[in-house]
């Protein structure tokens, strides 16, 4: 199959076309836009009730995902995330992994691809950045969103700092570390709240955007009845 990352960076769309009958795209729940008629859609637990519960309740995905097969070549689909922003494709070799926060994942291709979660620390599940990542490991392709643009960072030698609800995802090869913002009085007052500090080799991935800053901005804004 041939796939088109499409409306990038502002409102990303994944559009797969295939090259044959018998092709697969497995995605998120609710991401699906639209399709030609003459493809196949089915609702199941991938990898079976304990692991899809698994990684809805640590992960943060869906229960559900729906996989797409193609009845004949040259049909179309087309993938969008939730939130609006950029989508970007990480290709996976056999053994390599990929870990990504909460509602990232959209879509993968490949058979052998598998999703699973991994322990993020106490104090990230504080921090808003999940209690669990969600584990990816090749081979295969995985297709991801951000809230805003995606911003890809080589961790220098001296290591990274990233604010929890900036924090997308990173490659295999790093370490991290959540604290405190500035100590206590950075937590609650700096605006920032807890951070992961990076160390290692690999890629961090970031987003310019997060909805909680969204919502705080818009809170004042609220309409409020009057008490009678």
């Amino acid at each position: 199959m041939q796939h088109q990352l499409i409306d990038t960076p502002d409102f990303g769309m994944l559009q797969v076309t295939f090259d044959q009958a018998g092709e697969v795209i497995v995605a998120e729940s609710g991401a699906m836009v639209a399709m030609d008629t003459g493809i196949d859609m089915k609702t199941s637990m991938r990898g079976g009730l304990l692991a899809a519960a698994k990684r809805k309740l640590l992960g943060g995905e869906s229960l559900f995902q729906n996989t797409f097969t193609a009845g004949g070549p040259g049909q179309r689909l087309y993938l969008a995330p939730a939130p609006e922003g950029d989508l970007r494709a990480m290709n996976l070799q056999a053994g390599q992994s990929f870990f990504l926060q909460s509602g990232a994942y959209v879509a993968h291709v490949g058979d052998q691809l598998n999703l699973d979660t991994k322990f993020g620390g106490l104090k990230g599940f504080f921090g808003g950045a999940g209690f669990f990542m969600l584990k990816v490991t090749g081979p295969g392709t995985v297709y991801y969103c951000a809230y805003g643009a995606l911003h890809e960072i080589d961790c220098p030698p001296e290591g990274y700092t990233v604010d929890n609800d900036h924090l997308v995802g990173f490659t295999e090869g790093l370490q991290f570390n959540v604290r405190k913002f500035g100590g206590f009085r950075g937590l609650f007052f700096s605006g920032e709240g807890l951070v992961c500090d990076f160390s290692g080799q690999g890629k961090i991935y970031l987003q310019t955007r997060n909805a909680g800053a969204l919502a705080a901005f818009l809170h004042p804004f609220r309409p409020v009845k009057a008490k009678s």
